[in-house]
């Protein structure tokens, strides 16, 4: 639903809550606008939920970023409103960014199911801020009450076989939290999404839906799970050497489907990268994964063990740069080397943003000699676990709620899914297609009538956090606006030593140049350079001044000769 400012004001004028205790409003802190960063709040009064806590990978314009990480400072002042934390599943985009925020000084207990939580404490372990937090394990038969809500949840068919989606009784009505879900017939584990709950909430009355936007754009419903497995047999059908198969380390259903795979075909399965030994182990640990440690390759038996009985799967579906994938590519894994005759897969679909890199793996691993299978190339070797258009019409035709709210996606992800409930006989009034930080509420906003209504409350601090090695926050647009400017055209350091007395020149000037030209083949422009600096030294000025006459001049120098505008740093020294 699009407003004016000027609608927006006169609405919130016209309608104010009559009971500010009954009054929920929903505070997105991740995932609307963008993919990744899923975080989202419900207020009631002083009391506060979270559901998920998730990460971002950076973009290309977020130079030497590591991750992105929701902006918490709105829970941080309101700390003691905090009643509980929900996960939803354990992808890095719903439970990646959780260490850092309790790090931060968010505090509340935890709730997840038993895979999720098993991911967790090894990342909170990892963070050292382990037994910080009450770690809660649910199922989705479990009813959780933390007044004034009361969470239940659904099981939900993804590419993790222990998802949830919630729905949470307010004061003010039903709320359903899909998460990420499609509607399978025929899922790995056997476990599709509950659709018997959700047509029982429909039926019972829903306030609002936030559902899934992220495949909105694809037309009918995405594949079953099974289909990989068909495509998986029929690549290891033909494979005579070893076969390594990239995948996310949280994936997994993925990863069981490998090793059923594997068994028929006479094959053993090893693991590599860190992440993905973890999962393995910890999967492996909680009953989620049906292998034996016995079963399990180490690294000397991946490469002496006869190639048609091997199989490896790794990190590195993305491109990641230090990822096992990657690094075998370039030839550089400490515990196995690419040789001809070996099968890779890439069992994914690169994230938007990461064509570069993943494109640069596959160029690498052809050079090593492998045979490799992508999306491109072969059909099922990757499906979603997000429903398409088709499963979206579903779930808003199950729950058939008063007011929508499209979640995970960028804008027009968000826009598309909103047009879609209008399709289903939603009026467009009644859906909000909002980003991260705008607040929306429900109540019941006359005394005339005790129906709820909803409008768009304000709009808080809701960007991005950087993770840059082991900062966190501490670097911002500016820097990220230096490094770009560096990485585009270079700096310039000019050093000048001055007398403090006569302001005469003891040394230099000395011009330090790097990513702007190569010094010994630009001898004639360095020393053109220094003799512009001497001209612009005025005895008797103050160093700033100094300062900046230097970058001045060397600005317009740079720019002249050589068509470029490096980042200009004087250094002027009196002694």
């Amino acid at each position: 639903m699009e407003q004016t400012d000027g609608e927006i004001r006169e609405e919130e004028e016209a309608l104010r809550p009559v009971d500010q205790a009954t009054l929920m409003r929903f505070v997105p802190l991740g995932g609307l606008g963008e993919i990744g960063k899923n975080m989202m709040l419900f207020e009631v009064g002083e009391n506060i939920i979270i559901v998920d806590a998730g990460l971002m990978f950076p973009n290309n314009e977020m130079q030497g970023v590591d991750l992105v990480i929701p902006d918490v400072e709105y829970l941080l002042d309101r700390q003691d409103w905090i009643r509980g934390i929900f996960l939803t599943h354990g992808h890095e985009d719903h439970i990646g960014a959780l260490a850092y925020i309790i790090e931060e000084g968010v505090r509340a207990p935890v709730y997840a199911t038993a895979l999720t939580r098993g991911l967790l404490e090894g990342k909170l372990t990892e963070h050292r801020v382990i037994g910080e937090v009450p770690l809660n394990t649910i199922t989705e038969d479990d009813v959780i009450v933390v007044d004034p809500f009361t969470v239940e949840f659904f099981h939900t068919c993804h590419s993790f076989p222990d998802s949830v989606g919630l729905a949470i009784k307010t004061p003010a009505g039903r709320v359903i939290v899909t998460s990420d879900y499609k509607f399978d017939p025929t899922p790995v584990d056997g476990k599709p999404t509950e659709e018997d709950k959700l047509i029982r909430w429909g039926d019972d009355g829903v306030l609002l839906l936030l559902a899934d936007s992220t495949n909105v754009e694809r037309p009918g419903t995405t594949p079953s799970e099974r289909n990989v497995e068909a495509s998986l047999n029929d690549i290891f059908s033909k494979a005579d050497g070893r076969i390594i198969l990239a995948t996310f380390a949280s994936n997994i259903s993925r990863v069981q489907q490998i090793i059923d795979v594997s068994r028929k075909h006479g094959r053993r399965v090893g693991a590599l990268g860190r992440s993905m030994v973890n999962n393995f182990k910890i999967a492996m640990r909680l009953g989620y994964l049906d292998i034996t440690p016995e079963e399990l390759l180490n690294a000397d038996e991946m490469e002496k063990l006869p190639a048609s009985q091997v199989t490896v799967v790794a990190t590195g579906s993305q491109g990641e740069p230090t990822s096992a994938m990657v690094r075998m590519s370039m030839a550089d894994h400490r515990q196995m080397t690419l040789r001809k005759g070996d099968t890779v897969v890439l069992s994914a679909v690169p994230i938007p943003g990461n064509e570069e890199l993943f494109n640069r793996t596959v160029d690498n691993l052809y050079r090593q000699g492998a045979r490799v299978i992508y999306h491109e190339l072969a059909d099922n070797v990757h499906v979603s676990g997000h429903g398409g258009r088709d499963d979206y019409r579903r779930m808003l035709e199950l729950t058939r709620p008063n007011y929508f709210i499209p979640v995970h996606g960028e804008y027009r992800h968000l826009v598309l899914h909103g047009e879609l409930a209008q399709e289903c006989g939603m009026p467009a009034e009644n859906v909000f297609v909002v980003e991260d930080g705008q607040v929306v509420e429900f109540g019941c906003y006359t005394e005339e009538s005790d129906s709820v209504g909803a409008r768009l409350g304000e709009h808080i601090s809701a960007g991005h956090v950087f993770v840059d090695g082991l900062g966190v926050g501490d670097i911002g647009s500016v820097v990220l606006r230096d490094r770009k400017h560096l990485g585009n055209n270079g700096f310039i350091v000019c050093i000048v030593a001055l007398d403090e007395f006569d302001g005469s020149i003891l040394y230099g000037p000395e011009i330090i140049s790097r990513s702007f030209v190569y010094m010994r083949d630009s001898e004639d422009l360095i020393r053109r350079a220094g003799d512009l600096v001497r001209k612009e030294i005025t005895a008797g000025a103050p160093a700033s001044a100094i300062s900046r006459k230097i970058r001045n001049a060397l600005t317009t120098f740079a720019q002249k000769e050589m068509g470029r505008r490096p980042m200009i740093l004087p250094v002027v020294l009196e002694v």
